[in-house]
């Protein structure tokens, strides 16, 4: 519950500090209607995380739009992982954002057939058509309830995302031109790009037949970016069920087509798999649709030019050349550092609990009343007053024995005879009961209770720290109150035995040879004379031993109470320990896994900048302001409802005090160039110079926007490459970046200007290389030829109607 609450407070700070508004950072805008097309069900992951990138980059993309394609039983359930999809995923004013189309399921159907038996169910049964026909009708109506957002309504950029080994996409060119067709009753021009994911690590046991089915789909492919490519087909269809044919051509079908495969060109998985392309598939839409403000021409930085990367890719052959991209990202690492911000506050105020004042063992005893003192007195207070021990002399005695015959008696035997045991009945009776009834209240726990509760709240708090301490069986420093409390009950048995013995010994002593008054001739007067001897001497006596017997009987009381608020307070301070250990272990899991420069030093910069913040609060604010309720209040009656308590409680103040002052709104280059050098100063390394990060950084973003595509000896000399940052073109690092190799770079180079604090973003885009240069093409003919051999029925045309397998 604890880490659950902890990363649900760190990924909802990331969120905010991506969202930028409390830092006047500013986003991009799309010039044109944007519409995504997912062709497929195993295009389904791709959906939620797409659209959420653009809701993130585009300041207008609550007009943004997607249709799912999908077989027609999955189509209906509607849901995707990080989105909603279907009829019930609603967007800005309640309109649906992601419709969906149904296409022939594939579910059960043959493995060697499904391509083929998926177009001809689609061409057989004109439901499919009808009900698409509706779909993008509805669509389009709804892109126009948006039109106010966008500068212009000429141009609708459709994008469209498939998987290639994704049976459905065996109808690719059906559903992109109905869709052109029917936008294109809406739009002056539809301009069409399509999206290939390779999803590599997937493929798994199944290799051989996805690899098989990613080739025929990729030589389809081949076929409909010709030049001479041709399509006609009846795709239009009325409400009356009337047919309308839509033709293409003789051109390639789609503007771009991009390859994007969880394998990079050096041949590695992506660390953030397919997400990092789901990055890229926004960001090139954004590139390719964005508003152009004035600052891009105050930077003399030439921004993207379709029509250039177009004929960049082309080449000498005059092919359709493929492109694929790569993305990076050097972003201010918010969730690690909302983590070690969480767990440096709360070791801040742990080591403040911990730490307290120091108290002596005579301080520590008065203030649970347990000095001998308090003890003493508070034994006193339960015992009726000893004057009441005068009274008993009017007891009624047995008879009255004469003088001479108690001079021989002991004391006991005197007693005995004057009184059998009415002495012992009336002391039990008046002073052992009635101090035993007063001492059966006793509470001390409840007595400690409000005592400690203000010592909370005082400015030298005690803690359950100190009160672990103090309870211990063998304190630390000024001692243990519970060992002082065992020493003196030790010196209470010894003092009752002693006066025990003391009242046995006059016990036993001889009446005769007591000193109290005789009077000659008046045997009565003597008698009682020795009367009033004997409850003085004896009953004094045993007052002072049940005081004492008292006073060790609430000793014991309080040794139990001691012993159980040692308990409660060792688990208090068991449970910060392990809840210190359990953060702890959520901010290295979160730092540890990464080399990059970006996150570095985390843990050691934020203990600085954390401890400097609270310590300012409480500069400004009190020293015990952490103790108010308007920050933690009592951290232990906290921890009495458990360590998730404490956790929200931190969160809160993490949210509300820390995380938004002043430290935390510094320019990421700035956060990054101190970061570097938290260290520096404690372990004598050297200095990290601004310009030695910002190569660090540079190179970082380099290495990390490798192209998402391997490649099969693709050479230098075809290879047409653009770069694009996104970020302040006006911030140190990117001023830096764009002057680099500004001498022997051979590739264009563009900022994206956004106003922004929190980090830079990297897109590398290439192209010119065709199908028969991949990799997963070059290993996948070998099954693809395989398959055909032994009878699979890969596509819906006829094999004269391919292109030539290169």
């Amino acid at each position: 519950m604890i880490r659950t609450e902890a990363l649900v407070y760190a990924e909802q700070y990331a969120a905010q500090e991506e969202a930028q508004h409390s830092k006047g950072d500013g986003r991009s805008s799309i010039h044109y209607p944007a519409l995504f097309l997912f062709l497929g069900d195993k295009v389904t992951p791709a959906i939620g995380p797409v659209l959420e990138r653009c809701e993130r980059k585009w300041d207008n993309a609550a007009g943004v739009l997607a249709l799912h394609a999908a077989a027609q039983g999955s189509s209906e359930q509607g849901s995707v992982k990080g989105n909603s999809v279907g009829k019930d995923h609603t967007g800005g004013g309640g309109r649906e954002r992601v419709m969906t189309m149904g296409l022939p399921d594939t579910a059960g159907r043959d493995p060697r057939t499904v391509r083929q038996e998926v177009y001809r169910k689609f061409h057989e049964d004109s439901r499919y058509l009808a009900g698409m026909n509706r779909t993008l009708r509805r669509l389009g109506n709804s892109i126009a309830d948006y039109g106010r957002l966008y500068s212009s309504f000429d141009v609708i950029h459709l994008s469209i995302i498939t998987r290639v080994d994704d049976p459905l996409n065996v109808l690719l060119p059906e559903v992109a031109l109905l869709a052109r067709a029917v936008l294109g009753q809406s739009f002056k021009s539809v301009q069409t790009d399509l999206y290939v994911l390779i999803n590599e690590r997937e493929q798994g046991d199944n290799f051989g037949y996805s690899s098989s089915v990613g080739l025929a789909f990729l030589r389809e492919l081949d076929g409909m970016q010709l030049p001479g490519y041709t399509f006609n087909a009846p795709l239009l269809v009325t409400e009356e069920g009337l047919s309308i044919p839509v033709t293409h051509g003789p051109s390639a079908l789609f503007d771009l087509v991009y390859l994007l495969s969880d394998k990079n060109e050096r041949g590695m998985m992506s660390a953030g798999g397919m997400e990092d392309n789901y990055e890229i598939i926004a960001h090139i839409s954004l590139l390719k649709n964005r508003v152009r403000p004035s600052a891009d021409q105050a930077t003399g930085q030439g921004g993207y030019n379709n029509m250039t990367f177009k004929s960049g890719i082309r080449g000498s052959t005059g092919r359709e050349g493929y492109a694929s991209a790569g993305f990076s990202a050097v972003r201010r690492p918010s969730k690690p550092i909302a983590l070690a911000v969480l767990y440096h506050a709360f070791h801040y105020l742990a080591a403040e609990l911990r730490g307290g004042s120091s108290w002596s063992l005579r301080e520590r005893q008065a203030l649970l009343g347990l000095t001998p003192e308090a003890l003493r007195e508070r034994a006193a207070g339960f015992l009726p007053e000893e004057a009441g021990i005068a009274e008993m002399t009017g007891l009624m005695s047995h008879g009255r024995p004469s003088f001479s015959e108690l001079k021989p008696l002991t004391l006991r035997e005197a007693e005995q005879l004057l009184f059998g045991g009415g002495g012992e009945a009336y002391f039990r009776s008046n002073f052992a009961d009635v101090s035993a009834a007063r001492a059966a209240a006793l509470d001390p726990a409840r007595e400690w209770s409000a005592v400690l509760a203000a010592q909370e709240q005082s400015a030298a708090p005690v803690t359950f720290y100190q009160l672990a301490e103090w309870t211990a069986e063998q304190g630390e420093a000024g001692g243990s109150v519970l060992n002082a409390l065992r020493q003196h009950m030790g010196g209470l048995r010894s003092a009752i035995a002693s006066a025990e013995e003391e009242l046995d010994r006059l016990y036993s002593e001889t009446v005769d040879r007591q000193p109290f008054q005789r009077v000659p001739l008046l045997d009565k007067r003597t008698v009682r004379n020795f009367i009033h001897y004997l409850f003085d001497s004896i009953y004094s006596r045993k007052y002072e031993i049940l005081r004492l017997k008292l006073e060790l009987d609430l000793a014991v009381s309080y040794d139990t109470a001691l012993e159980q608020l040692h308990a409660e307070s060792k688990a208090k301070v068991q449970m910060m320990e392990a809840l210190d250990e359990e953060l702890r272990s959520l901010v290295l899991a979160s730092t540890l896994r990464s080399s990059e420069a970006v996150d570095q030093n985390i843990m050691e910069y934020y203990r600085t900048v954390t401890a400097e913040v609270m310590q300012d609060i409480q500069t400004r604010r009190g020293a015990g302001i952490f103790a108010s309720d308007r920050f933690m209040g009592s951290i232990s009656e906290l921890l009495r409802q458990g360590g998730t308590a404490v956790i929200r409680r931190l969160i809160d103040v993490c949210r509300r005090e820390l995380l938004t002052a002043e430290p935390f709104a510094l320019p990421f280059e700035e956060e990054l160039l101190r970061r570097a050098n938290v260290a520096a100063a404690y372990e004598n390394r050297e200095i990290v110079s601004k310009e030695e990060l910002f190569k660090r950084l540079y190179l970082s973003l380099e290495e990390g926007a490798s192209i998402n595509v391997r490649l099969f000896e693709y050479t230098q000399e075809h290879r047409h490459e653009e770069k694009y940052f996104f970020g302040d073109s006006t911030s140190e690092f990117l001023r830096y970046a764009l002057s680099a190799d500004e001498t022997t770079r051979i590739y264009r180079l563009g900022v994206v200007h956004e106003q922004r604090r929190s980090g830079v973003e990297k897109l590398n885009l290439m192209g010119g290389f065709h199908l028969e240069d991949l990799l997963y093409y070059r290993n996948g003919k070998v099954y693809y030829e395989t398959y055909v051999q032994n009878g699979y029925q890969l596509h819906g045309v006829e094999e004269e109607q391919l292109p030539v397998l290169r």
